[in-house]
Order: C-alpha cells, then sequence, then structure tokens
C-alpha cells in the first residue's frame, strides 16, 4: 500500500488549523485536523472551535475519507485546552447558555477519528482526546484535568464518559485531583489504545488507518454511530449542573482568583472567599 502526499484542502482558509488529507492507492483516504497554535501549547478559542466544526463536518460528509485524525502542531501538545486568556473573558459563558460543547463535533463526525497525542494533553485537550475512537500517543504524552486548578468549570457528559474508558474511581481522581499521567500510565488505565516513541507516531497512526480503510466504511460508520448512541443519552446534561450548584460562578472572585494564579505562577487562594 502506498499514500500520497498530505495536501491541505483547498477552500478552508483556516487561522488556528492546518486542514490536510491523503489517500491510499487501494482505495479510502484519511483527513487530518491538527490544532495549529503551538505558541500556547495548542490551546483553543471560541475561533478555534469554530473552525474545527467546518473541518469536522467537511470530512464527515466526505464519502471518499475513511478516517480523521486530530492532532497538534509541534512535539509539545496536542492541545492544553481552553486558551486561559480567552476563558478569562468569560467567552466561555457562551457554552453554558447553548448547550455548545466541542466534542459534540466527535459525535457528530461519521468517521472514526484518531486522537494522536503528542505532549500535553490537558483539560480540554484531554477530555477531547478520551472522547474520540482511538488515541495513539507518543511516549512523551501527558494527561491530565485542570479545572479546578485554574476556575475552569466542567460538567455533563465530557465528565462523566470518562467513567467508560477508565471506571469510575479513577475518573474522579483525575477530574478531581488534577494529576498528571504519563504515556506510561494512560496506556494501562485505558486513556490509550498505544503508546510509540515520539519518531514513530505517524506511523503507527498510518497503520491503524490502513486497517480501518481495509474495512467495510459503511459499516465502521454504522458502529461508531452505535458506540456513539450513549453521547447522545448524556448530551443534554451538559451544562446543567453550573447553574443549578453555582450559577454565578464565571466571573466570580473565586473563579476570578484562580485565572490571575494561573498567570502569575503562584497558588490560589481559594477559601478566602468562604469565609466571607
Amino acid at each position: 500500500m502506498t499514500w500520497t502526499a498530505w495536501e491541505r484542502v483547498s477552500g478552508f482558509d483556516f487561522t488556528d488549523l492546518v486542514y490536510e488529507k491523503k489517500y491510499l492507492d487501494t482505495g479510502g483516504g484519511v483527513a487530518r485536523i491538527t490544532i495549529n497554535r503551538p505558541e500556547v501549547l495548542n490551546a483553543f478559542t471560541g475561533h478555534t472551535i469554530d473552525e474545527m466544526g467546518i473541518a469536522f463536518d467537511d470530512a464527515s460528509n466526505d464519502p471518499l475519507i475513511g478516517v480523521v485524525v486530530l492532532t497538534g502542531a509541534g512535539d509539545k501538545a496536542f492541545s492544553a485546552g481552553g486558551d486561559v486568556k480567552w476563558e478569562a473573558t468569560g467567552a466561555t459563558r457562551r457554552s453554558f447558555q447553548t448547550g455548545f460543547v466541542l466534542n459534540n463535533y466527535l459525535r457528530a463526525c461519521r468517521k472514526p477519528i484518531i486522537a494522536a497525542v503528542k505532549g500535553y494533553a490537558i483539560g480540554g485537550g484531554h477530555h477531547l482526546a478520551y472522547c474520540c475512537d482511538f488515541t495513539i500517543a507518543a511516549d512523551n504524552a501527558v494527561f491530565g484535568q485542570n479545572g479546578p486548578r485554574v476556575g475552569s468549570p466542567a460538567d455533563g457528559w465530557v465528565v462523566s464518559y470518562l467513567t467508560r474508558v477508565v471506571g469510575a474511581k479513577k475518573a474522579r481522581e483525575i477530574w478531581m485531583l488534577c494529576r498528571r499521567y504519563n504515556a506510561k500510565e494512560a496506556l494501562e488505565m485505558g486513556l490509550a489504545n498505544k503508546v510509540v516513541p515520539l519518531g514513530e507516531l505517524e506511523e503507527e497512526v498510518d497503520r491503524w488507518c490502513e486497517e480501518l480503510l481495509a474495512l467495510s466504511p459503511t459499516c465502521i460508520e454504522i458502529l461508531k454511530a452505535t458506540f456513539d448512541i450513549e453521547f447522545d443519552y448524556m448530551r443534554g446534561t451538559f451544562g446543567r449542573i453550573t447553574p443549578m450548584i453555582a450559577p454565578d460562578f464565571i466571573g466570580s472572585p473565586e473563579c476570578t482568583e484562580a485565572q490571575q494564579a494561573f498567570f502569575e505562577k503562584r497558588k490560589p487562594s481559594f477559601w478566602q472567599f468562604r469565609k466571607r
């Protein structure tokens, strides 16, 4: 089997993404969506999310594409999640008001998605990776959540789905303690399907794509949709818990303290606000 070279998809002039496709001589192709913000460890903003929605939609509706690969530019990060400076503007309030969440694009895409993880997969980048159909990690990968540490609330299915991946106890540990896990630990707990040396990641991803493209594409789409049905049952939970527990959290002193401490590289002082 021989691959064509990666080529940028014409008509998609993205600023935050690199969107490419390549094809096997035996038939079928792969779309690759690369978050291209390496200067901020591929953290995303609302604009990045909008571009990703367009790319996923195109790949999903291209009959010659059988697999989508999601990755980040450079070797330092898959994605560090939501750009903290963007979140500090209160822009993420939109997500809780509309039920909009980046992960819904993974559910809407009819094609299986491989997360190719190099470096940090933290916060939103982490749950983006574990909601993909497969995760292939380089040996420099680091996984973990960040929300309670930086005042970024998360609720609904993007949180609870992790129990399906690693089990309830481990999922609560990951989300509530904000620990970091290396590639070996991720493989052992089921966050990754495969771990390979950094220099071999693209070759390994190609092998998985070749296996998928050798199978009935219609059957693969049916299987993906069948597995993803549970997302549909849980999607209505997104954005419902935060308004019930802490409707004014975004922009509150506690939230602001977390963000300022992150920018100032110091430990936050949360409990002072409970004393008030």
